[in-house]
């Protein structure tokens, strides 16, 4: 039999294991939440892109459909197999039709106005007019912007700035470190 002494330093030992393994858990899924929410973030641009995507191969092939002949036109459109399995993927979230149907009336009239950059642009390029020629991270861009309460947000305001870098609008002042373009 184990005498009371050392059962008592192994259950101590066992617990403090535990912990351990409690902390190294917690951090891990506290990383994972953090890339779901990237993750999700990144679906739902691809489902934003793919839906805007299927209405311009919508319209087109009305007008395609008169000019073919009889044996190739088919009741069904034309999709990539990685749309389909993207689609897939978002059945549950099509739940708001009369959303899609705006959003399609509303990209043919976008499509005849020039374009003109997104809130979240016009933000940071309102944010960096502001400070200067101070060198800022995206995460204190964010939080300027109210927009730091979770990942996706602050990925977001990341992938805005490398999009504002390529057009020349703003610049990498080191990594992960942005400044306004100078004039």
């Amino acid at each position: 039999m184990v005498s009371a002494p050392r059962a008592a330093h192994e259950i101590e030992v066992t617990a403090e294991s535990l912990q351990e393994d409690l902390a190294r858990l917690e951090i891990q899924k506290q990383a994972l939440e953090r890339e779901l929410a990237a993750v999700a973030a990144h679906l739902d641009s691809v489902q934003r892109a793919l839906s805007a995507l299927t209405v311009l191969m919508a319209e087109p092939s009305g007008r395609r459909a008169a000019e073919e002949p009889e044996q190739t036109k088919t009741d069904t459109p034309v999709v990539a197999p990685a749309a389909r399995a993207v689609r897939k993927q978002s059945t549950p979230r099509q739940a708001e039709p009369a959303h899609k149907e705006k959003r399609a009336a509303s990209s043919r009239a976008e499509a005849d106005e020039p374009r003109s950059y997104g809130a979240l642009t016009e933000q940071i390029l309102e944010y960096f007019a502001g400070v200067g020629d101070a060198e800022v991270r995206a995460r204190d861009v964010a939080a300027a912007l109210g927009r730091d309460t979770d990942a996706g947000s602050i990925n977001a305001v990341r992938s805005t700035l490398d999009r504002l870098v390529g057009t020349s609008r703003v610049r990498r002042a080191g990594r992960g470190l942005y400044r306004a373009q100078e004039s």
